[in-house]
């Protein structure tokens, strides 16, 4: 695993600022949405949109995005598309056999399933999730200055689980909608989360 805490060189105030993108059918509807591309809801584009203002405030190093339809809609609809960098790791979890179901669905085929412990037959583990967000982590490290993430609800649930050196399976403890926006910083040293699933006012 990442050894994931801070040396002196990198003891600098540089925030990552995770976003989920906006609300598309299937999150809507409770469907597990990895490998399938959807575009943003009408409503998910009105939320994207609200970021712009917000992330204008800030100067970005560099900016990420999942190569997925909805993520990348997102950056646009924030002004950030122009800048953004395509991240395969930032992709959502695949789901494997479950793409598409909802967990109710899934618990009937395996009763008890919890996706942050038992991942998906034919998709991917804990373990996967948690070795992308990693690297994600460790690219971030890299740069000199704020940097943007672009991407879903269960890989940014993995990545600010991993953020504060806990495991992917703790992920399950970190709700996340869509449209929201996280901050991911350092208290002295030590990584920490200054903002989570926080909404747009």
């Amino acid at each position: 695993m990442l050894a994931l805490s801070c040396s002196s060189r990198e003891q600098r105030e540089v925030d990552v600022y995770a976003i989920r993108h906006g609300e598309t059918a299937w999150s809507l509807s409770g469907q597990h949405t990895g490998t399938t591309d959807i575009p943003l809801t009408d409503n998910g584009r009105r939320l994207a949109e609200r970021l712009a203002p917000v992330l204008a405030r800030k100067a970005f190093a560099l900016v990420l995005v999942s190569p997925r339809q909805r993520a990348r809609e997102t950056c646009e609809l924030a002004h950030l598309g122009a800048r953004a960098v395509i991240d395969p790791d930032l992709a959502e979890w695949n789901y494997g056999e479950y793409e598409g179901l909802t967990s109710q669905q899934i618990r009937e085929r395996a009763p008890g399933w919890l996706l942050f412990r038992d991942g998906c037959p034919g998709g991917e583990t804990p373990g996967d999730v948690g070795a992308r967000a990693d690297r994600v982590i460790a690219r971030v490290r890299d740069v000199d200055g704020n940097v943007a993430l672009f991407a879903h609800g269960h890989i940014l649930r993995v990545l600010g689980a991993r953020w504060i050196a806990l495991p992917a399976s703790a992920a399950q403890h970190f709700l996340l909608d869509t449209g929201t926006l996280c901050v991911l910083g350092h208290y002295q040293e030590i990584p920490a989360i200054k903002i989570w699933n926080g909404p747009l006012l």
